[in-house]
């Protein structure tokens, strides 16, 4: 398995893999019906930086970080991660949070914050705590989950190692 950047070589790849993640409403905010051009403006314009993971030539997860905001606010970084169906539960999220809290710490980030992690998403937020993200604050009824109606979101965030 290598994690490593994306090429427009893999543009479609990951555009599968961001299809059939978001297309059950229930982890991700962006709608079912998502078109192509929306996904790569959510997904691969500047300022982001995309990832693939890459196992035996086949992309299996994809992964996004960027400034949480601009200005004042852009030594905080923010990411998003997709695994595909296929290959879900077999730590490559676990492989990607690890690569990503490595490329922001290089980068410079003191910190990395996911804005809105879905609170029925129970494997997302354990993996999270694991890495060392923390909980600090809900949002209720923040998500419409296609299944359950409004649900929470939690804000997580990790403060990095280093050097200013």
């Amino acid at each position: 398995m290598i994690i490593r950047l994306a090429s427009k070589n893999d543009y479609e790849s990951i555009w599968h893999i961001f299809s059939q993640v978001v297309k059950d409403g229930k982890t991700y905010v962006f709608s079912p019906d998502t078109t192509k051009e929306e996904f790569e403006t959510y997904w691969l314009s500047a300022p982001i930086t995309t990832f693939v993971a890459e196992e035996e030539g086949k992309i299996v997860g994809t992964y996004v970080i960027k400034p949480n905001h601009v200005g004042l606010g852009d030594h905080i970084a923010n990411c998003s991660y997709m695994v595909s169906e296929s290959t879900q539960g077999k730590g490559i999220g676990k492989m990607m949070c690890a690569h990503s809290i490595d490329y922001a710490t290089e980068k410079g980030y003191q910190a990395i914050q996911f804005n809105i992690v879905i609170s029925t998403n129970v494997a997302a937020i354990a993996l999270w705590k694991k890495f060392g993200f923390q909980i600090i604050g809900t949002i209720p009824k923040a998500f419409r989950h296609s299944q359950l109606g409004l649900v929470d979101a939690h804000i997580m965030f990790k403060q990095l190692d280093f050097q200013s």
